[in-house]
């Protein structure tokens, strides 16, 4: 019994008792594949093959393998870890609770300068660490002007610059911004519609924030919050800077390097810190179900 279903348009119909004839692959089509080339030479040469080095190094050492657990065994490379984990954790908090209010605010209101105050408050993407740590130190060093204001009103100057709190002051400098930017961005894409049956059922507006707006932004709070972790985990810059009296894990590896030589130490730490960087990341892509892109 013949086919009743036609042919396709263009496709020329098989003789009968004969199989049909394949269609030709598409000419071009390999072509495509020349463009993966040049991101794949980028890939082996800038990430894969330092990595393999790295993770080489890092077992090279007398302790052999066993120089991974370092960071666990180690007192000193253990409280660095810790501190390090406290500090991110406290400062990826605090940057989620102060950009939230103030980028729904900006959302949600229309006023003179608003643009002037969303550039300066986002001006801070443009400094590097470096520069974030000497303004934490013009603020709050021995000559900073909190020093200088408590000493004048009690006699005795207030300086933290040099510690885990300059520190954090100095992440929160550079975090709240990036955070800003998502929650202003995921904000504008609310239906109000859900906040107004909200209203309309009685609910006050902290309800609303809390059991409306809050679970929305929730992916986007996940994501940028996971991005400010890691940032805050691996920044050198600052914690350079600042380095008188902080222990944390990017100085100890740097001192480990410059200090020791003790290369495959560094190794290790370096490969733990990036681990714990990107388990974070993986962890805020299967929660929010997108792409968590890395800080610069």
């Amino acid at each position: 019994m013949k086919s009743m279903i036609p042919p396709a348009s263009g496709a020329p119909a098989p003789l009968a008792g004969q199989p049909p004839v394949a269609r030709p692959r598409a000419a071009g089509n390999g072509v495509w594949l020349w463009f993966a080339v040049p991101g794949l030479t980028l890939f082996c040469a800038f990430w894969l093959l330092p990595m393999v080095r790295l993770v080489g190094v890092g077992a090279s050492g007398p302790d052999g393998a066993m120089a991974y657990l370092s960071v666990l065994t180690n007192r000193h490379y253990f409280t660095s870890l810790m501190s390090t984990l406290a500090l991110s954790a406290v400062v990826t908090v605090a940057t989620l609770a102060i950009s939230v209010f103030v980028g729904l605010f900006l959302q949600r209101n229309r006023f003179p300068g608003q643009s002037v105050l969303l550039a300066m408050l986002t001006f801070p993407l443009a400094f590097p660490g470096v520069v974030v740590g000497f303004m934490v130190i013009m603020l709050a060093g021995r000559q900073g002007l909190i020093g200088a204001f408590t000493n004048w009103l009690f006699g005795e100057s207030l300086v933290f610059a040099y510690s885990l709190a300059g520190l954090f002051l100095g992440y929160l400098y550079f975090s709240i911004p990036r955070v800003i930017l998502t929650v202003v961005a995921a904000a504008e894409k609310l239906d109000p519609s859900l906040e107004e049956a909200a209203r309309s059922l009685g609910a006050k507006p902290w309800q609303v924030l809390l059991h409306v707006v809050l679970p929305a932004l929730l992916p986007a709070l996940i994501s940028s919050g996971a991005i400010c972790f890691a940032t805050s985990v691996g920044a050198f810059g600052t914690a350079f800077t600042l380095a008188a009296n902080i222990d944390v894990l990017p100085m100890t590896i740097y001192n480990e390097f410059t200090g020791y030589a003790n290369f495959a130490t560094a190794a290790s730490l370096s490969i733990v810190l990036g681990l714990i960087t990107w388990a974070m990341l993986a962890l805020a892509r299967s929660l929010t179900g997108s792409g968590v892109a890395a800080a610069a």
